[in-house]
């Protein structure tokens, strides 16, 4: 798994996509937050709160995280390298998991530096520090999760095809539908709101940012986490054999 996890590193900055991606990332972010007029501006809100960066991240990472992760197997496929692949002395879900793994990663050294916000709002608070940790460092977990639940999804959806711009497109949907879709279900039935909406990752991801991590919520984002890499090995599977 180690193997596969650096391999899968290397590759996202042996080119310029690892580059790419987080360069995106925290150049959307940076306009959103800092110079675009808007809602989510920051210094024109009067509050030294990042509640609109975790409010944009959920959907720049949308389209960010599927981008990551559509090559994950479709290359391996296009190629014709998969078959080799899952015939190496390691199991299916070491491979999974590896490939999991390096998109993660490279997503949260994309987060990482975001954390300079914290420490900007730190010093632009009246009085200095007047910014609520438990609910930024709640926010910060919440997006973790999240990242964990939408990366599994890319390297499912990566598995389905050996076309990556299908597999990107289906990602898309799929985070798309969990994170948005039940919360919009919700709203129609209204006996069933709190019922359905619990199925949807917005209602998980919001009840972090509130700076309560909730075991509910963790579960819910590791078990989406563990579906889909499950469906990822056993689709493999049923191409080995």
């Amino acid at each position: 798994m180690k193997s596969i996890l650096l391999r899968e590193i290397k590759s996202f900055f042996g080119s310029p996509i690892g580059y790419l991606v987080i360069a995106i990332f925290l150049l959307l972010n940076g306009l959103f937050l800092w110079v675009f007029e808007g809602e989510y501006n920051i210094l024109n809100s009067g509050f030294a709160d990042l509640s609109p960066f975790f409010t944009i991240s959920p959907w720049i990472l949308i389209f960010l995280i599927p981008a990551v992760t559509m090559r994950s197997f479709s290359d391996e496929m296009k190629q014709g390298t998969l078959e080799l692949l899952v015939t190496k002395p390691i199991s299916i879900w070491e491979i999974v998991i590896g490939k999991y793994l390096g998109a993660f990663a490279l997503i949260i050294i994309a987060i990482i530096p975001t954390l300079i916000y914290v420490y900007v709002l730190y010093g632009l608070g009246m009085p200095e520090g007047n910014i609520d940790m438990g609910s930024t460092l709640g926010s910060y977990f919440g997006l973790l999760f999240l990242i964990s639940g939408y990366a599994a999804i890319g390297v499912f959806t990566s598995s389905l095809s050996e076309n990556q711009i299908v597999a990107f497109i289906i990602s898309v949907f799929l985070c798309f539908f969990l994170y948005f879709g039940f919360q919009g279900i919700a709203s129609q039935f209204k006996d069933w709101q709190e019922f359905i909406s619990f199925f949807g990752m917005e209602n998980h991801f919001k009840s972090m940012s509130r700076g309560v991590i909730d075991t509910r919520d963790a579960l819910y984002f590791m078990s989406i986490t563990t579906l889909f890499l499950s469906v990822t090995v056993y689709k493999l599977k049923s191409l080995k054999s």
